[in-house]
């Protein structure tokens, strides 16, 4: 019986050592910080899913559902909106089983801020109030008051500005002389935009200045442009020109040095503004132009970002999941190996302590080592064939991806292309400014057919279509089911609104002006079949 467990052992020896050797890679890394997924996406990432796969190989579940979070962080800030919901839907279901109540309570403040985004301010309303009954229930006071001011800018957004008003204040009160500066600050902010809807102006002044005062305590140096800025257009608003233009200049400055373009072209825009009711309309006239190209500038910018990272992101889930697949089938086959060796050591070892006591006995022991010996062997044949498939379908997968990768830097370099042209005709045109000839209308003729022609060109809007149907799947299928006859013109605009984009993008976009664009929603309404007072927007996105 002695002989017998010590030759047991060694195989369970072997199959143990075969699982750390597999196992030592997989040692789970720490959580990425908010900043390192906005400096870096790609590299964060392949970071989270590393973390996450050695979470989900340890059934560390708390840690499952950080990575989960994290993951719709990093969709989120690039604006995956619908990517990002699933991943905190996931960290919801984790955390709500593990009783986690703080972080099941950061979470659905997540998925609220998500839904407030894409305008859904009744699912957001009902997000934010389970945030607040968990934090309530936590005893987390800043998360309460974070809660509270969440609900109050929903409430504001429709319209409801005594309830959005009376969340501000109550989250006011919760955060006390003595909590989160930050967060002190932004609601001070949101009281104040309130009083400013209202046209309450000396109200509103107030609370942007308290706000003000405490913005600069903190590290939040957008905040603190975006508060100042807001004081100057306060100031503008009661006819205090001079004031106003001191703190707007303030914001030119604090956005200048931190490289912010969105609100050092806010500061630009209000400036115009200030200039304009001054009757310095050629002062007006320029930082006008100046927002605007800022605005440009960032437009193009976000939206190349955007697909590269987007493009980036796609890419790496696919071959994560793909290299996860094979990294587990390698590790069954593997170990299916180690315990046919191990099979076949104890049989060799059992077979030798039976010659040993049994001799007469050798020649079928033998014969039966031998039998046993050819099904390994054609085990072992049949492993390394099936090995060697799952390896060829991995390769298939990469050559897959690296093909989705050129359509997509295809459809990249052809708006590319499109930019150039509008710089050709931006020279054009100032060209034909500088020319003191009268008769200019060929000139402008030609400009305009050049400009038809661009948007004449089906093959862009079927580029777009391509990557717009990798990100929102059935979303065309499920559109012409409500309706069978939607043109091609339609279906540009529902993608456009799906996207969430402004008014103005979208008529800029399809080349067409804001009336036009009206006219075109009024039509895809009716075509819809919508009924009254039921919002186009919102349709399209829940589609």
């Amino acid at each position: 019986m002695t002989i017998f467990f010590r030759y047991l052992f060694l195989p369970a020896f072997l199959l143990c050592l075969g699982n750390v050797l597999l196992a030592q890679k997989d040692t789970p890394e720490a959580p990425l910080l908010r900043e390192s997924m906005r400096e870096n996406p790609d590299e964060a990432f392949k970071q989270i899913r590393r973390t996450l796969h050695a979470a989900l190989a340890d059934d560390d579940h708390y840690l499952v559902a950080v990575c989960y979070g994290q993951l719709g962080d990093l969709y989120y800030f690039q604006a995956a909106y619908l990517q990002a919901l699933d991943n905190f839907y996931r960290a919801e279901s984790l955390f709500r089983k593990q009783e986690q109540l703080p972080q099941l309570a950061a979470i659905w403040i997540k998925i609220g801020e998500t839904r407030l985004h894409n305008k859904q301010y009744s699912s957001s309303l009902e997000a934010f109030e389970q945030g607040l009954f968990l934090y309530k229930s936590a005893d987390v006071q800043e998360g309460i008051a974070d809660a509270l001011a969440h609900i109050g800018q929903v409430h504001e957004k429709n319209g409801k500005l005594e309830e959005a008003k009376h969340y501000q204040h109550l989250a006011l009160a919760q955060v006390g002389e003595k909590g989160d500066w930050a967060l002190a600050a932004k609601i001070h902010e949101n009281i104040g935009s309130i009083y400013e809807d209202k046209f309450q102006l000396d109200s509103a002044r107030f609370y942007f200045s308290k706000a003000l005062e405490i913005a600069k305590k903190t590290s939040d140096q957008t905040l603190h442009i975006r508060i100042t800025n807001n004081m100057g257009d306060i100031y503008r608003k009661t006819g205090e020109y001079s004031t106003a233009l001191d703190y707007t200049r303030q914001a030119v400055d604090l956005a200048t040095r931190m490289n912010e373009h969105y609100q050092l072209a806010s500061a630009y825009r209000d400036l115009s503004k200030i200039f304009s009711l001054t009757g310095q309309y050629d002062s007006a006239y320029h930082y006008s132009e100046a927002g605007r190209n800022i605005h440009t500038e960032i437009f193009s910018e976000d939206n190349a970002k955007q697909l590269t990272i987007l493009q980036t992101l796609f890419e790496l889930e696919q071959k994560e999941d793909a290299i996860t697949q094979y990294e587990r089938e390698r590790r069954i086959h593997l170990t299916m190996f180690l315990f046919g060796i191990a099979i076949v050591l104890l049989l060799l070892f059992l077979g030798l302590s039976i010659i040993s006591r049994q001799r007469s006995k050798i020649a079928n022991e033998r014969k039966l080592n031998e039998q046993n010996q050819k099904l390994h062997e054609t085990q072992k044949i049949a492993m390394e064939t099936d090995l060697y498939n799952k390896q060829l379908k991995a390769e298939n997968l990469r050559n897959e991806l690296e093909l989705k990768s050129k359509e997509l830097t295809s459809h990249t370099l052809h708006l590319i292309q499109k930019n150039q042209l509008l710089e050709e005709l931006k020279e054009k045109l100032g060209e034909i400014v500088n020319n003191d000839k009268r008769d200019q209308r060929k000139e402008l003729k030609q400009l305009l057919n050049l400009l038809q022609l661009n948007h004449n060109q089906d093959k862009n809007w079927e580029d777009f279509r391509v990557v717009f149907e990798r990100v929102h799947e059935h979303f065309f299928e499920g559109l012409m089911a409500h309706c069978s006859k939607l043109s091609s013109a339609d279906l540009r605009l529902a993608a456009l609104l799906k996207m969430n984009l402004r008014s103005a993008d979208i008529a800029t976009m399809l080349g067409i002006s804001q009336d036009s664009l009206r006219i075109a929603r009024y039509r895809l309404r009716k075509k819809l079949v919508l009924p009254e007072g039921e919002s186009l927007s919102t349709f399209i996105q829940n589609l």
